[in-house]
């Protein structure tokens, strides 16, 4: 697969969090996160063009500095596919990868994983990546979303709940006792890699889908896709990607640095 104008990628980049504020301009190795990313996302062989969309001019400014491309955007949006959508509305394109921004290691093939479906069906509007979960430790923990997918890899649900449900498997205990994980038994599941490909037409309809009940439940945006009747490819990727949630995230990060160039 060589590089398709057709292919974009957006890397929503907004300054303000709650648990790290500026944070595309961290430092690792003495380059700004976004920079990493926005590399990274440039190695991907299917994107023509990486663009950088943030609500703030000092990321702004460091985009160009590197000699990425940036944009400004709104504001006000509710979420990032929103800010990546008003970039892609402007641009001649036909699908746009939305890359995370704090992902700095983010592997190219699953950008290229991602965007596979919408190059060979043209029925495909979204597509997402899942990787096989081996431990009852990461089923059972909330902050990693889970999906469960039908014969023609379609997603049937997400949920930050272990699902599917090992129900002959795993004894039957109480859900409320402190750290709960059952004993023994085989785990079936996949968890979310979120990395989103969107078709342009899907992707500019998606800021008018209505937020959803299950979306507000589970706090995952995904699922308005689904509650509004769209379907979401999910193709299986053999490698994670590790995001900055924290400060203190940027140690494993540098850990791995370490640990491949030796």
């Amino acid at each position: 697969m060589g590089a398709d104008p057709r292919v974009i990628a957006v890397i929503p980049a907004r300054w303000d969090s709650s648990r790290f504020p500026g944070k595309p301009l961290a430092e690792i190795r003495g380059r700004p996160m976004i920079q990493w990313v926005t590399e990274q996302a440039g190695k991907a062989r299917s994107v023509s063009r990486v663009i950088v969309a943030t609500d703030d001019e000092r990321i702004l400014k460091a985009v160009k500095k590197f000699g990425g491309t940036a944009v400004m955007t709104s504001m006000d949006h509710p979420s990032g596919t929103d800010r990546v959508a008003e970039v892609a509305k402007e641009i001649d394109c036909e699908i746009v990868v939305n890359v995370q921004g704090d992902e700095p290691l983010i592997p190219p093939e699953n950008i290229d994983l991602a965007v596979a479906p919408l190059l060979s069906d043209g029925s495909v509007g979204v597509a997402t990546l899942m990787m096989r979960l081996h431990t009852l430790e990461e089923m059972f923990n909330p902050s990693i979303a889970k999906v469960a997918v039908d014969h023609r890899g379609n997603a049937l649900f997400f949920s930050r709940a272990p699902i599917p449900y090992n129900r002959d498997e795993w004894p039957r205990k109480s859900l409320t006792g402190e750290g709960f994980l059952p004993q023994g038994g085989p785990v079936e599941g996949y968890k979310h890699i979120g990395l989103y490909a969107y078709r342009k037409s899907f992707l500019m309809e998606f800021p008018r889908l209505k937020p959803s009940k299950l979306e507000s439940l589970e706090k995952l945006e995904q699922l308005r896709i689904l509650e509004n009747g769209h379907s979401i490819r999910v193709v299986e990727t053999g490698q994670n990607s590790i995001g900055v949630d924290w400060k203190e995230d940027l140690a494993a990060i540098e850990k791995i640095l370490a640990e491949t160039s030796n």
